[in-house]
């Protein structure tokens, strides 16, 4: 099978160029979406393509982009729809959590809410005050909500396909500092379901759990670690909603020790779920605490303090040194 080296951006771009020349009933729309293509060009070309009728721009009104979704989703479309940024999306939260996520439950089952959210988010691009920030938590707390996050442009690609294949609502985040790093897409392959996580690197002596963009970091950490005589696994969850037990917990109990690594601060977060459903799952196996490196208990900081707030390479070792190794 023939591959492709893409870029996040392009990735997500040929996802919604497929979806829409397969699908006639997948709609694309948000803020600057149409001739612009995007702030992150993500749906450039998509207008010229196939029409204003199918990717076309909306008001700035989260929550009416949201709502809109909702019916036509509703009436027997497949809507997909940018949140320009993360922290702008918060005006629509109430449209996510109210209706999106409880619909089909309201009715029993009845109506399907099949749309795709998707949230440009977290840091690494120096962005100012409500364009850049962690929101993931607020998704995934949220019953009746897909959350899922992808790491390579591979699975941008192939976790965008399957969110708008899906017949239920999916909130794509999407880590804009990974927007420009490419790899190679084989598009033709079978996708791996929602839902799954993957060992991104074999490791004996710890696990490294990542999503997003913390994955580069993990192993970066564990290429560092390994000139240390650690020898450290990764895995990407790729899904935090379902979230994959089965894969992280197997990972965790070969190497009895692990590290949870997220941009979002850390109380009350994804972080501190994983971190119980590791311990409450792994304890036997366990050879020291689940730590974990995060954001700080802060508002998301200016540019100029954004490396200092982020997970690094030097905070994830010191937290490896910290898993009560017996040669310490």
């Amino acid at each position: 099978m023939a591959t492709e080296k893409l870029s996040m951006a392009q990735a997500l771009n040929r996802a919604l160029r497929d979806s829409l020349a397969e699908d006639p009933t997948v709609h694309v729309f948000g803020e600057d979406v149409g001739p612009l293509g995007g702030v992150f060009r993500i749906t450039d070309g998509l207008t010229a393509e196939f029409g204003e009728e199918r990717c076309f721009d909306t008001p700035l009104a989260e929550s009416g982009i949201v709502g809109m979704a909702v019916g036509m989703a509703m009436n027997g479309l497949r809507p997909v729809v940018e949140m320009q940024f993360d922290a702008f999306a918060y005006p629509a939260f109430e449209q996510i959590a109210s209706h999106v996520a409880k619909i089909r439950n309201r009715t029993r089952g009845r109506v399907e809410v099949p749309l795709v959210i998707r949230v440009p988010f977290a840091g690494g691009i120096g962005g100012v005050e409500h364009h850049c920030d962690s929101s993931e938590a607020y998704y995934a707390h949220t019953p009746g909500l897909k959350v899922v996050t992808p790491a390579t442009p591979e699975d941008a690609y192939f976790l965008l396909r399957e969110s708008i294949a899906s017949p239920d609502p999916v909130v794509l985040m999407e880590p804009k500092k990974l927007y420009w790093a490419k790899g190679e897409i084989d598009v033709e392959r079978p996708a791996a379901p929602l839902g799954r996580a993957v060992v991104r690197r074999e490791g004996a002596d710890a696990t490294l759990i990542a999503y997003g963009p913390t994955v580069p970091v993990a192993l970066e950490a564990a290429e560092a670690a390994a000139a240390e005589g650690r020898d450290l696994q990764v895995v990407d969850l790729r899904s935090l909603v379902p979230f994959d037990d089965e894969t992280v917990c197997a990972a965790v109990r070969s190497t009895g020790r692990a590290v949870v690594i997220a941009e979002a601060s850390g109380f009350a977060s994804v972080s501190s779920e994983i971190v119980a459903r590791v311990t409450e799952r792994c304890f036997h196996s366990l050879a020291a605490p689940v730590r974990r490196v995060t954001g700080f208990d802060i508002p998301y900081p200016p540019p100029k303090l954004e490396r200092f707030h982020l997970p690094g390479v030097d905070r994830v070792l010191d937290a490896v040194d910290d898993l009560q190794w017996e040669d310490q």
